[in-house]
């Protein structure tokens, strides 16, 4: 029997013209489209191709000429500083405006590149509008990123300007950013001719005189710029992502698809309109921020809040209920690792208590598969629905989600349910062909991919179709490997290459680690396969103990082991599992499980450019060498 949800989400694959000629509507043209989708150079497909608009005026301006102009765009809200400000539609507009006419005067024009390099503060929301608003494309560098990278995306993007801020916080230190900018425009080959820098009161950064200028000093001064109309294929944004061969890829992000795209997402998956209040604790150096931070709430009209701090030890691990209740927020949207950060240091949800967050109607999960665990839990301690959501950088938002706002499917532990109207998706065999329900291959999406995923990579259209078209003609390869069940929910089970090989039997290094994360002593967990001379691979696991657990460590890694023996069989040969404080992660909160396996396997390992602390690879290395007998 077909649901409301399968009807809409069949359209959209039947009719994409259609489909998404009526999402168009929702946006506001300076040249309304004729071509909905281009194919004539397939298998590059463009939205929109003949329309033009402009961003900013969509998140911004139409706002205040609808008569909104008083109701709130952005809560800005530094638990790292105590800081907290309110930007109503009409002060976030000026405020865009004139620092569009400021980096107007520092030499930006429509098509150039301007890097940021900033923390969550309310300035790097305003630079990212501020750059949409005349037609620049910007790209954003998670501040505090490493200086060799960051001149690797300086030397790719080749922009006109950088706006830096002197430095963010963590809970423990002050990170100066500005000597890390500093040494990356030493290495980069590309000559950056101006910065300007956003100086906060933890630490004032050095100016360099003809070619730093002060934020504080220039956008005040500045006149207010008017909006670009640009096409709908012109790039808004370039966001970098980790390459296979250490060359950073560029996603390019272009505009019309991204607006479309985005404001019907609002609506149909967070079920977010007007005047609403949507939190996504992410950050804008990541693709999360971007869209739903920056974009598309701002699309919407509803409220968008900006968090600076932790889940944890900004002060406490009620750090998120505090903000729910203070600024009654209705959808909250974030990593699952935030969340186990919560059950690990408050398992009971004690501190939940002191709080009213009846406000929140959902919680939505995503860069990472969620747990069980962390899902149940979650679902008990809030009493709302927990969406776990599967999208990607290079998507942009949702390939599978529950959408709350056609209609609230059932939901299946370990799936972020169906499939998102406009998302073609296909498991495949490593022929490229389909498998039935239940089988696990390669996920990949069937051309064309919705509006408001990437047309292609900055600067490298080739290695655009060579590392996400070649795989299987016709599709995009994810990367991911699932199943895809008898009802269409999506499984997400791994990365394609953490599906390990074990004596000829194909298995997932996911289910094993949804085994270990049921067991309620373990905080989070990760699996991975490593080398073995007789089985080829065998699974590995390392386990975080949730916060006051004091049994013995080999009584609960042989309760690990045994249950894994049971629920997976012995087939999955599971015997090599160990506790650890912590588990290396990206400052998005992706666990690093490709460094992990190359340190058991006695490979070289090169620090990665995202972990978050470095220092845990050795404390990783010690319990290695302890677990494999080295």
């Amino acid at each position: 029997m077909s649901s409301i949800f399968d009807a809409v989400y069949q359209k959209s694959l039947d009719d994409p013209h259609g489909f998404w000629g009526e999402a168009a509507t929702g946006i506001s043209w300076s040249r309304k489209p004729t071509t909905i989708l281009d194919d004539s150079q397939a298998p590059v497909y463009r939205w929109f191709s003949d329309g033009e608009l402009n961003t900013c005026f969509n998140a911004l301006d139409r706002h205040v000429r609808a008569g909104r102009g008083d109701a709130t765009a952005l809560i800005y809200d530094s638990a790292m500083t105590g800081n907290q400000s309110r930007y109503s539609y009409a002060e976030l507009t000026e405020l865009t405006a004139r620092c569009a006419g400021a980096i107007q005067n520092l030499g930006v024009t429509k098509g150039d590149r301007v890097l940021i390099y900033m923390p969550m503060i309310a300035e790097a929301v305003v630079a990212m509008l501020a750059c949409a608003r005349i037609g620049a494309v910007h790209s954003v560098v998670f501040g505090g990123f490493a200086a060799n990278e960051l001149a690797k995306r300086i030397d790719d993007a080749t922009p006109t300007l950088v706006i830096a801020a002197s430095c963010g916080l963590e809970p423990s230190r002050v990170v100066h950013y500005q000597p890390l900018l500093e040494e990356a425009l030493g290495l980069s080959v590309h000559e950056v001719p101006k910065v300007l820098m956003v100086q906060r009161d933890a630490w004032q950064a050095p100016m360099r005189e003809g070619r730093d200028y002060d934020w504080s000093v220039e956008v005040p001064k500045a006149p207010m710029a008017d909006c670009v109309s640009v096409a709908a294929t012109d790039p808004l944004y370039i966001l970098y992502t980790s390459g296979t061969t250490g060359q950073p890829k560029g996603v390019v992000r272009d505009n019309g698809g991204h607006a479309v795209a985005l404001h019907w997402s609002m609506q149909h998956i967070y079920d977010v309109g007007e005047g609403e209040v949507f939190w996504a604790a992410s950050d804008v150096g990541w693709v999360v921020g971007h869209s739903y931070i920056v974009y598309a709430p701002l699309l919407a009209g509803a409220t968008t809040l900006m968090y600076e701090g932790k889940p944890v030890g900004t002060p406490d691990a009620g750090a998120f209920w505090r903000v729910i209740e203070q600024y009654h927020v209705k959808v909250l949207f974030t990593a699952p690792t935030a969340f186990r950060a919560i059950k690990k240091e408050d398992p009971k949800g004690e501190l939940l208590l002191n709080y009213a967050t009846d406000s929140l109607s959902a919680l939505f999960l995503a860069g990472e598969r969620t747990d069980p665990d962390t899902l149940h839990w979650a679902q008990q301690k809030l009493g709302v629905p927990v969406v776990d959501h599967w999208w990607q950088t290079e998507t942009g938002w949702a390939i599978c989600a529950n959408c709350l706002g056609i209609q609230d499917l059932p939901v299946k532990d370990g799936s972020p349910t169906k499939p998102t109207p406009g998302w073609n998706l296909c498991v495949l065999d490593e022929a490229g062909n389909p498998l039935p329900p239940g089988e696990l291959g390669s996920l990949a999406v069937k051309l064309p991919l919705p509006p408001g995923a990437f047309p292609t990579l900055w600067n490298a259209p080739d290695r655009f179709i060579e590392s996400y078209l070649a795989a299987f003609p016709g599709y995009y390869n994810t990367g991911d490997a699932g199943i895809i069940d008898e009802e269409g929910y999506a499984f997400i089970l791994s990365r394609t290459d953490d599906i390990i090989n074990v004596a000829g039997h194909r298995l997932s290094t996911g289910g094993m680690e949804e085994v270990l994360a049921d067991h309620p002593d373990v905080a989070e967990c990760a699996v991975l396969g490593i080398a073995d001379a007789m089985k080829g691979e065998v699974p590995m696991g390392l386990v975080v103990l949730s916060a006051g657990v004091t049994r013995d460590h080999a009584e609960i890694v042989n309760e690990l082991v045994q249950s894994v023996r049971d629920r997976i069989g012995p087939v999955a040969a599971f015997k090599l599992a160990a506790v650890v404080e912590r588990l290396p992660k990206t400052r998005s909160g992706k666990i690093l499980r490709a460094t992990i396996r190359k340190m058991a396997n006695g490979e070289s390992v090169t620090v990665p450019a995202t972990i978050d602390d470095p220092a845990i690879l050795i404390e990783i290395r010690q319990v290695l060498d302890t677990l494999l007998g080295r």
